[in-house]
């Protein structure tokens, strides 16, 4: 087989492929018997009809389609392979010649694909980047912050008699109309104020407002048929509450901990706020590298996935592929592609892979997050074709920790940081699994409960993009190489950045219904345990 390479755009190449007859000819043969069990010939069983009657019956020319269909996936995978480019998302493929229909058997198979692919990236050296990371300072604030939000956890509500204020819990009806149609309605639910997680202007209409009091006001639609257009809303509170607090006292503090006094508990606290902080440093040395590589390196984005993905947006929300929301909507998708090119080329230099385990672990995190069983949100996941997308957000994720090895990373008195604990070592890892499991015991051993902390620079999901832009992870798929299909078939899944990815697998087996209110961004959950127990349920 022989294979071309034509630029024809910086991002975009035309591949020109020659196959002989006898490399096709094990195609041939297959289209052969498969077609042969698929007619009646007089004189002859099924399956064992010879290739000459079967072109006298069916002609040369449908076996030959039938090679081409079947083996034009295999050649094209075979001539990416052979020219070492690198795909994004589906070829054009135009077949310029097939073997003989007529005469003596022979000739060759040509066909062209035009496809887009990674744009060549030089990346600077790493271990001449620098970045400084904030210091680690623990407020009197901050400790008590954290002392309030446990104290909360134990509270309870109680009805009152005044106009509703910022942080009450009410519990409300409303009904939603676009025109004279009633879109959505609900009775009796429960929400704080300042929550933020349902409609827009409910927070304002609300607080003032006296138990009983009604108030209308317009907002835009979220989600369901009508998403995106504007509806009354109209909003009664039933009933107005306040949480009241448990004193912080000693007494307080054996309920909620494991410690005697308050003053134990407090200074608990105060080191789990260090190490809050500490893990936080990881996650913004993370985002400043992020940001100086984008700095340093200059590439074009391939305009046809970008276009591909505000596509596939537009026709997620139910728009033309001409809404004005295409153009709002594009400068984003092409940096966010752009920084997904950016880190595959990071991964794939630093040899960055993910195991079954890294990828099992991600799976029941976001499994959890979503209210699922395990096994139900990876059959989702697996349906829905995004256990790739979410390999290549781990690989992106690891790519990050593992450059950020090489570094320097300094505090603003410019001392060296050391971010191991967060982002792991070449050592560990040269240990396998097993030194991993080790060190992971003996930290356990040394303490057996560690605070509550934020995500790691290496498990962390990438920065949530607005409501109103797709990731660039769903415009394509720079990591591997889609293979042409033999009809016009449907587009390949296209990947996802986790956070949507995960959201497109639990949409499969939870439906969502139409509601005024929109979603509420779910919470991750934390990494670590904290120390101070929770002995009681959140008095909502």
């Amino acid at each position: 087989m022989k294979s071309a390479v034509e630029n024809l755009e910086p991002t975009r190449v035309k591949l020109t492929v020659e196959v002989s007859y006898d490399e096709l000819k094990p195609s041939l043969d297959h289209a052969y018997s498969h077609i042969g069990e698929q007619v009646n010939v007089p004189g002859f069983r099924k399956g064992k009809v010879p290739p000459r009657i079967l072109d006298q019956r069916v002609g040369r020319g449908a076996v030959i389609e039938h090679a081409v269909n079947d083996s034009l996936s295999g050649f094209y995978s075979q001539a990416v392979a052979e020219t070492e480019i690198k795909p994004l998302g589906q070829p054009s493929i135009n077949v310029t010649e097939i073997p003989a229909v007529t005469g003596k058997p022979g000739g060759q198979l040509v066909f062209e694909a035009e496809v887009d692919v990674r744009p060549e990236i030089t990346l600077p050296a790493l271990d001449t980047l620098e970045v400084t990371v904030e210091d680690v300072e623990v407020a009197e604030d901050d400790v008590e912050e954290r002392l309030t939000a446990l104290r909360e956890r134990f509270g309870s509500l109680v009805g009152v008699e005044r106009p509703i204020q910022d942080g009450d819990f009410v519990v409300i009806d409303l009904s939603a109309k676009v025109g004279d149609e009633e879109v959505d309605s609900v009775s009796g639910i429960s929400y704080q104020i300042g929550a933020g997680n349902m409609l827009d202007g409910l927070d304002e209409a609300l607080t003032g407002a006296s138990a009983d009091e009604t108030k209308t006001f317009t907002a835009t639609l979220a989600g369901g048929e009508h998403a995106g257009e504007e509806a009354d809303v109209t909003v009664t509170a039933t009933a107005v509450k306040e949480r009241d607090l448990p004193a912080a006292d000693d007494d307080f503090a054996q309920l909620a901990s494991e410690f005697d006094t308050i003053d134990e508990l407090r200074e608990d606290l105060r080191t789990q706020v260090a190490n809050d902080k500490a893990a936080n440093r990881a996650v913004q040395a993370r985002d400043l590298l992020l940001a100086k590589l984008r700095e340093a390196t200059d590439f074009p984005v391939p305009a046809g996935v970008v276009d591909a993905e505000i596509k596939r947006h537009l026709e997620a929300e139910g728009k033309a592929e001409d809404d004005p929301h295409g153009e709002e909507v594009r400068e984003e998708v092409t940096d966010l592609l752009r920084e997904q090119l950016l880190l595959d080329t990071l991964a794939e230099q630093l040899e960055v892979g993910v195991t079954q385990n890294e990828l099992l672990e991600f799976l029941v995190r976001n499994a959890q997050q979503y209210g699922m069983e395990p096994n139900q949100f990876i059959q989702a996941a697996a349906q829905t074709g995004q256990i790739g997308a979410f390999t290549g957000e781990i690989a992106r994720n690891k790519a990050l920790a593992v450059a950020l090895r090489q570094v320097t990373v300094k505090d603003g008195a410019g001392n060296a940081v050391d971010l191991s604990e967060y982002i792991g070592s070449d050592e560990l890892d040269a240990a396998g699994p097993e030194g991993a499991a080790e060190a992971g015991e003996a930290e356990s051993a040394e303490s057996p409960e560690s605070p509550e902390s934020p995500e790691s620079p290496e498990s962390a999901d990438s920065p949530e993009s607005p409501e109103s832009a797709p990731s660039a992870d769903e415009a394509g798929e720079p990591a591997e190489a889609a293979a042409p299909k033999k009809a016009p078939a449907k587009k390949a899944a296209a990947k996802k950045p986790a956070k949507k990815a995960a959201e497109e697998a639990a949409a499969e087996e939870q439906p969502e219904t139409e509601a005024p209110a929109k979603k509420a961004a779910a919470k991750k959950a934390p990494a670590k345990k904290a120390t101070a127990k929770a002995k009681a349920d959140d008095a909502e």
